[in-house]
């Protein structure tokens, strides 16, 4: 099962980074992706939404070509959030983009235009489901009418929301080609594992895309990663571990020791969903520095974009990702393929490593020579890889008291200094000896 997870995810390891897309009914509020839960909006009334849904500036090949200058591999679109409304055409509910004024398939259009730019896709699915009348309401930890007297002692036919449930990631699996990721969302207490038929389910899943890889979040949330992190994982378990807003501090590994496959989930702003006063914006300076820490850990980074109620994701966040993709556009090698190097982090920045290629990703200024833990005798040659400049593999006169340590210049007399806010990571190459 182990081996079998490693193959799986070897394309996933391998491509590092991808685009989250998280809309929906909220978009319209515009106050978060859990506005219906956080206000206790009843369904009477988050209804008026579905009923003005027109993303009539849509345009997905357009979000696909943003994907792809960012530098990312893979995207995972929202196809239904926890409100229950679905982006494509179900056969099973009535609660659908098709049944809106904009009458389209929104997720084969986003299939479509991210195939034609080479991406991979991933589907995004809500376990829960605020609009179904069989999932449980009152009293529940998130259902928007969890403290709605009207609804104490409403009967619920759990089995039949399931049901549901999995004829719905059946119809994604089934209605659009292969799919290359699904991203469940998520399990909490009385709704975990085998609650959601977890093994019955993952089987339908690998009967319809034996090569699909599956998040652990059929028994697990953003708070524990259930137990992908075991040496013997349940069936449901899934293939890699979902980090919330988190890095973790040294990676993944199981009590054995062997590696975990990851993907850390970040947001722009503060928010998943579409919220236009939410300035409080990361920079994309810190986007490329977190995605050199999660490569260096081997983990992937999804970063989200929020579309809005039109369908155009927010200026401000196209900005960001195309200056994450300026940066990609000239230092990707040192994020494909790369991983957890075999050398000790650096204070100066982070290693990451593609066999004998070591990429050094300096982040911070330095005063004279920077020294290069680990690889004392070990460097072939280095380059900035930018654009192929060599670097100097000189030891300063001032060094004489650190006979162990391998330094690096830029040229004679002994200097090396940016300005970390103009050059967010400086990346050299370190070709090593065989």
């Amino acid at each position: 099962m182990m081996e079998e997870r490693e193959e799986r995810t070897k394309w996933f390891m391998h491509d590092r980074f991808g685009m989250f897309i998280h809309w929906g009914l909220y978009a319209i509020p515009g106050r978060g992706e859990w506005v219906q839960s956080d206000e206790e909006i009843p369904q009477d009334q988050y209804t008026c939404y579905f009923d003005e849904w027109n993303p009539s500036r849509y345009d997905a090949a357009e979000w696909a070509r943003l994907a792809k200058r960012a530098g990312m591999k893979y995207a995972v679109l929202t196809t239904k959030h926890h409100e229950g409304f679905c982006l494509w055409d179900s056969r099973l509910t009535d609660f659908k983009s098709t049944n809106t004024a904009c009458g389209r398939d929104l997720v084969r259009e986003f299939v479509d235009a991210f195939r034609a730019e080479g991406l991979k896709i991933g589907f995004y699915y809500s376990l829960l489901d605020w609009h179904h009348p069989d999932y449980p309401a009152y009293g529940d930890m998130y259902h928007p009418d969890r403290n709605h007297l009207q609804y104490k002692g409403k009967s619920h036919d759990f089995s039949k929301y399931l049901d549901y449930m999995h004829g719905q990631v059946r119809e994604l699996l089934t209605m659009y080609g292969k799919i290359d990721l699904l991203w469940f969302d998520f399990s909490y207490e009385g709704h975990k594992g085998s609650d959601w038929r977890g093994e019955e389910l993952l089987h339908m899943v690998r009967s319809l895309q034996p090569e699909i890889i599956v998040n652990g979040r059929l028994e697990a949330n953003g708070e524990d990663y259930g137990s992908v992190m075991s040496d013997e994982p349940d069936l449901y378990s899934g293939d890699f571990a979902c980090p919330e807003m988190i890095i973790p501090p040294c990676g993944l590994r199981t009590p054995s020791g062997r590696v975990i496959p990851w993907e850390a989930c970040f947001t722009l702003n503060n928010n998943w969903g579409y919220a236009p006063n939410d300035k409080h914006y990361k920079s994309a300076s810190q986007i490329i520095k977190k995605l050199v820490e999660c490569t260096s850990k081997n983990g992937n980074m999804i970063v989200n974009v929020s579309p809005n109620a039109k369908g155009e994701i927010p200026e401000k966040q196209a900005g960001i990702l195309e200056q994450v993709g300026a940066w990609m556009e000239k230092n990707a090698e040192s994020i494909y393929g790369c991983g957890m190097s075999a050398f000790e982090k650096p204070e100066w920045g982070r290693y990451t490593q593609n066999g004998n290629r070591l990429y050094a990703h300096i982040t911070e200024e330095s005063i004279g020579a920077v020294a290069l833990p680990g690889v004392k005798g070990k460097v072939k040659r280095a380059r900035r890889l930018s654009d192929g400049f060599e670097m100097l593999m000189l030891t300063p006169w001032v060094a004489k008291e650190f006979p162990d340590c391998e330094f690096m210049n830029y040229s004679t007399p002994e200097c090396f200094s940016f300005t970390v806010d103009e050059k967010t990571d400086e990346v050299i190459e370190l070709i090593l000896k065989e």
